[in-house]
């Protein structure tokens, strides 16, 4: 089936929200709609193998490593109706036009990302896509301090928050992060 209209969906959130999950729950039922559907992913994102997306709790769908929005572009197949994006807020600035491109020439494009770093502050292009998308889902987590809905990745060097000069771009799970409330978040200067 192709799309009469192209159309941007955004689904972003802290770590552990769920945002993989439901990129994977979408294209799934895109697939029983029998549209053609390819889902692309970072080439750094190797935490659950290297051709597959996979949630924390551990479900997974066949994707495309891609260096960047350029070889997303090349490895898109003429026949694809449905473009899914995981982990978008590692990928280039070229995602923004990309995305826009592809929603012009009438695809469906999913993109799951974290809307913050490790810093609260708006990580990558994500704020970008948010603003172009036809429909955005935001997800919260669960603060692992006192329960309450998180919105917040808080990273963990040493059992400690990590500081705000650390690098930006840390591939990791929980063994590096938790979720956090804005009260329980702690990013020291």
């Amino acid at each position: 089936m192709i799309h009469h209209r192209g159309r941007v969906e955004v689904i972003c959130g802290s770590m552990f929200s769920g945002k993989t999950e439901e990129l994977i729950r979408r294209v799934r039922r895109a697939q029983i709609a029998r549209q053609q559907v390819q889902v692309f992913k970072p080439i750094i994102d190797t935490r659950y193998g290297v051709a597959q997306v996979t949630s924390h709790n551990g479900q997974g769908f066949e994707a495309l490593p891609c260096a960047d929005s350029s070889e997303i572009a090349v490895r898109l197949a003429p026949e694809t109706t449905v473009a899914a994006i995981d982990e978008a807020q590692f990928f280039d600035r070229g995602i923004i036009g990309l995305t826009e491109r592809l929603a012009e020439r009438g695809l469906r494009v999913i993109i799951a990302g974290l809307d913050l770093d490790f810093r609260a502050e708006p990580f990558g292009a994500m704020p970008d896509l948010i603003c172009l998308a036809e429909e955005v889902t935001k997800l919260h987590a669960i603060c692992m301090v006192c329960g309450e809905e998180a919105t917040r990745t808080q990273r963990l060097v040493n059992g400690e928050p990590a500081r705000y000069d650390d690098p930006i771009i840390l591939i990791g799970a929980q063994e590096r992060y938790e979720a956090r409330c804005r009260h329980h978040h702690s990013v020291p200067r």
